[in-house]
């Protein structure tokens, strides 16, 4: 059996011809280098496939998987996590990209504090075409003793989810139900996550955030628009039928908090403030409900 490495830099990609290359070199000359890199294609149409098999044939470091069709991003990105071998995985996005020093930096502090079960960079937003469009504060050094508080504090500051991109420990993510069928699944992991342990936000901007019209994060809302943009990544073959992401998305808040092991208060404290979140949102969860039920009779 091939002994584990310290940590895994999984991709998973999808139809990334122009940005995966610019990605993998990125990953690849990190001053840290006693990494594996796992890279799952998505069934890609385009040229993507090539370019990976072949930076996979120049370093021994690359293992890539390719998935017979199309299953949707988030069970791509768990794909990933279960092929890593690593004590920390660091999941990685094809047409993202980091400063060289970004593992060298984060990973003394995961080792230095076992209670981190999280450390990311800073954030620098880029275009397309690498122009910078500004800095980007993630204020999610979510460094409190109790994980309650951590928990509500996620949810009340995040903006732009892309903080599960830093090191993670592998063991704590396991205890997570990982990225899940309805849009933005990412906050509920990172909601989930920080139960668990605390995160640390390192202080350079270490990352660069590409928005392009193709990237995830284009169009979010919850206009039909964005939606449907949104199930082009979570659902695209429209098997799962799923539209009340709102209600879906407290559902799992619920499920996480009785997963995690809590005390008695900080349940009941987060169970409150999860059920206080849907009455407040009771307007677009019925929206969704509606909507749902005309879809269904459509078809």
């Amino acid at each position: 059996m091939t002994a584990p490495v310290p940590v895994t830099v999984g991709l998973p990609v999808y139809n990334r011809e122009k940005f995966v290359g610019a990605s993998l070199e990125s990953l690849l000359s990190q001053t840290f280098t006693d990494f594996e890199v796992v890279i799952c294609d998505n069934a890609s149409t385009d040229g993507t496939g090539d370019i990976c098999r072949d930076y996979a044939a120049r370093d021994r470091r690359i293992r890539y998987y390719r998935n017979p069709e199309n299953v949707g991003a988030n069970p791509n990105f768990n794909r990933v996590f279960e092929l890593s071998r690593g004590k920390y995985l660091k999941w990685s996005t094809s047409d993202d990209r980091w400063e060289p020093d970004m593992i060298e930096k984060t990973y003394p502090i995961m080792e230095a504090n076992p209670d981190v079960v999280l450390c990311y960079p800073k954030t620098i937003i880029v275009d397309g075409e690498d122009n910078v469009l500004g800095e980007y504060e993630d204020n999610l050094h979510l460094m409190d003793d109790n994980p309650a508080t951590r928990f509500i504090h996620l949810i009340e500051r995040i903006g732009l989810c892309h903080q599960h991109l830093g090191l993670i420990r592998r063991d704590q993510l396991a205890r997570t139900a990982l990225l899940l069928n309805h849009i933005a699944s990412d906050l509920n992991l990172l909601a989930e996550l920080s139960l668990y342990g605390k995160f640390y936000e390192y202080p350079e901007r270490l990352f660069y955030r590409r928005m392009h019209p193709e990237s995830s994060s284009w169009k979010k809302g919850p206009s039909t628009d964005a939606v449907e943009h949104q199930l082009d990544f979570t659902d695209p073959q429209r098997r799962l039928g799923i539209r009340n992401h709102l209600l879906h998305r407290h559902r799992a808040f619920l499920r996480a908090i009785h997963r995690a092991p809590l005390t008695a208060h900080d349940r009941r404290r987060l169970d409150l403030y999860v059920l206080r979140g849907i009455y407040w949102n009771r307007g677009f969860i019925i929206r969704e409900f509606v909507e749902g039920l005309r879809d269904r009779f459509r078809r």
